[in-house]
């Protein structure tokens, strides 16, 4: 290949090899960061240790090869060989990793939603079956029991739905910066004052003010679902404690507080994950979809804020989350 070719490569952000009897005779910046410098000079066999890759290199024809693992445990890379004279080849390196991440979290998102919605499906099928017997039917007792379970069905059906919709909405715009300016002061005491009716939920204000810049209906529904979850998994009927304070540091800190249980340490590190219970049997049974505190993480993560949760079991759950304080 000549010189020129091969400065033209230098300068390119693709990775890419010259190897020329199987030995590396070039290899781009890019390359050398994938593989490291020490290549140029080895035997493609070594510095490519995949035998599918180097079946290709070494072939008369060329042709694509998938390389797992080629610069991390878990990246996926193309290996594309072009013939470009008679023992030389040019390797062009592409890094699949995100694209092979993003379908395999799609289709464990659609696994995951349709086991999900599976189960009370095929209750509320039973349970319709099961009153269609004259012997059920009309049996009064019965009935009620076996309606009041297929309504609790339904409900957890609409719940799931009700939140994958609001999932795919955020996820949406989640590139989109917000801009309105939002009182986070006004709209926790707005959003406790929604709670207060059938529970203990007390607010506490730090600050005068806490403007933040946002978007209100969603920072309002990730403080509703701080406060449904800590009323859920925390002491029956409460208490829970909302707080909100402007801290010099230019942040406005937002906590949620229950006196519950508390959750185990190995459950912290996945709590947000899709889907993800610490407690499955208890979180189906109080109505739990398992994505509460994943819209919560989407949410304050697309409003450049950070997100939280420190819990001990026996000593309750602090849900926090830190937003930018908008200047002026």
């Amino acid at each position: 290949m000549a010189v020129e070719g091969v400065n033209l490569l230098d300068h390119l952000q693709t990775p890419a090899l010259v190897t020329s009897r199987g030995m590396v005779r070039f290899a781009n910046a890019a390359a050398r960061g994938v593989l490291g410098g020490h290549i140029m000079g080895q035997d493609v066999r070594i510095a490519i240790r995949d035998p599918r890759a180097v079946a290709v290199i070494l072939s008369d024809e060329g042709g694509q090869a998938r390389v797992p693992g080629l610069s991390t445990g878990s990246s996926v890379w193309e290996v594309d060989c072009r013939v470009i004279g008679p023992a030389e080849r040019l390797v062009s390196l592409y890094d699949l990793s995100e694209r092979v991440s993003v379908a395999k979290s799609h289709a464990d998102f659609v696994a995951n939603a349709s086991h999900e919605l599976r189960t009370p499906l095929a209750n509320v099928i039973g349970y319709c079956e099961t009153l269609m017997n004259p012997k059920a039917g009309g049996d009064e007792a019965l009935r009620a029991r076996f309606l009041d379970t297929i309504r609790h069905e339904a409900q957890r059906m609409q719940a799931l739905i009700s939140d994958l919709m609001s999932l795919s909405r955020i996820e949406a715009v989640k590139h989109e910066a917000p801009s309105d300016r939002v009182e986070v002061m006004a709209l926790a005491q707005e959003v406790v004052g929604e709670f207060r009716g059938s529970a203990q939920v007390d607010f506490v204000a730090h600050s005068a003010e806490a403007p933040v810049t946002g978007d209100r209906g969603q920072l309002g529904q990730v403080l509703r679902n701080l406060i449904d979850n800590a009323l859920k998994y925390g002491k029956e009927g409460g208490p829970v404690e909302v707080t909100v304070e402007a801290a010099r540091t230019g942040w406005v800190l937002v906590t949620v507080r229950d006196e519950g249980e508390g959750i185990a340490p190995e459950h912290l590190p996945r709590i947000t994950e899709r889907f993800y219970r610490a407690d499955t049997s208890r979180s189906r049974a109080v109505g739990g979809t398992g994505l509460g505190l994943s819209i919560v993480k989407h949410i304050v993560e697309r409003h450049r804020g950070r997100f939280d949760v420190d819990s001990r079991p026996g000593r309750g759950t602090t849900a926090s989350l830190m937003l930018p304080l908008r200047e002026g």
